[in-house]
């Protein structure tokens, strides 16, 4: 894995948004910000370039100079602060942004021959802000610029990536996906809930709000909550998956993810055997009628077992 640091620009104007806070708006119930630093997660340091705000990991934070400066002036403040051979370079608003992408262009950028890798998008346009960079040919032709032009403020990107020698990568419909207008975030939203995806959207979600770091297999988790209600009672599938969480929890008290994990998938093995057999038990009984059911036939008490419930 290449070692980099990453630095996200979170200081624009937002002028299309009417000037909202864009990296704090919440698309699936979590900031733009805290998306992007999701799919970066592994960076050695990360860099933010905007007004400090409440984020899901640390990041180290900075301006650019003069604020309002443009990103080719915040990308020079952010270089500042990193020590890494190879500079991931995002902007805060990336929403379906993910770590397969993030590994190919670090992958394309150590090409023999390449000072970096940038996404284009699906009409072949270049993102310079979904890119990684070699860190010494960045930082050589970011001050040739300022001496060229007294400043790097007010300048686009554009002047940087012409000259680098840079591969490229299709980022597909949606890495490369920014949200710079209303409609832009209505879409993710809408995007977000489709059905292929909206169960991982939440799962990320909830965990991200509780601050829980685990991988479980959603999958068992469903298929448990399915049998607990067939096989005993509808109200029994939240119940049971929230019991074995609860019971995971317990097993798994100070270790690391990897056991919660498995405590999880052992939890819910031991709750599914249990639902199965009650559902078995159901069908014998339907099956064999009253005696199996223990009524009259089988000579046992009609309330046997309910006595002092105050059930009629």
């Amino acid at each position: 894995m290449t070692a980099y640091d990453v630095i996200v620009l979170a200081g624009g104007a937002a002028k299309r948004l009417g000037g909202a806070d864009k990296p704090g708006v919440r698309v699936g119930g979590r900031a733009l910000l805290d998306r992007v630093l999701a799919a970066c997660d592994d960076a050695a340091r990360t860099v933010v370039v905007g007004d400090r705000r409440a984020t899901a990991r640390p990041v180290l934070w900075t301006r650019e100079v003069p604020q309002g400066g443009g990103p080719l002036a915040a990308l020079g403040a952010g270089l500042k602060l990193t020590t890494a051979e190879h500079v991931l370079v995002l902007s805060a608003d990336l929403p379906f942004l993910g770590p397969g992408t993030v590994d190919a262009l670090l992958a394309a950028a150590g090409q023999p021959g390449r000072e970096g890798a940038l996404c284009t998008d699906p009409d072949g346009r270049d993102q310079p802000l979904v890119a990684a960079y070699h860190a010494e040919p960045l930082r050589r032709e970011l001050a040739l610029i300022a001496t060229e032009h007294g400043s790097l403020a007010g300048l686009p990107l554009r002047i940087l990536t012409a000259e680098l020698e840079l591969a490229r990568i299709d980022a597909g419909p949606d890495a490369a996906f920014d949200c710079d207008t209303w409609d832009d975030i209505a879409a993710a939203r809408a995007r977000i809930r489709e059905h292929g995806a909206v169960l991982d959207e939440w799962i990320t979600s909830v965990k991200n709000e509780l601050g829980i770091e685990l991988d479980v297999d959603t999958g068992v988790l469903l298929d448990l909550a399915r049998d607990a209600a067939h096989g005993v009672a509808r109200p029994a599938a939240p119940l049971t998956t929230f019991l074995v969480g609860y019971a995971a929890a317990r097993a798994s008290a100070g270790a690391g993810p990897d056991e919660a994990a498995a405590a999880v998938a052992e939890a819910s093995r031991k709750a599914t055997a249990l639902a199965l057999g009650w559902e078995a038990e159901a069908a014998q009984s339907a099956g064999q009628g009253g005696d199996a059911a223990g009524g009259p036939a089988g000579g046992s008490k009609p309330d046997a077992g309910r006595e002092g419930t105050g059930t009629p």
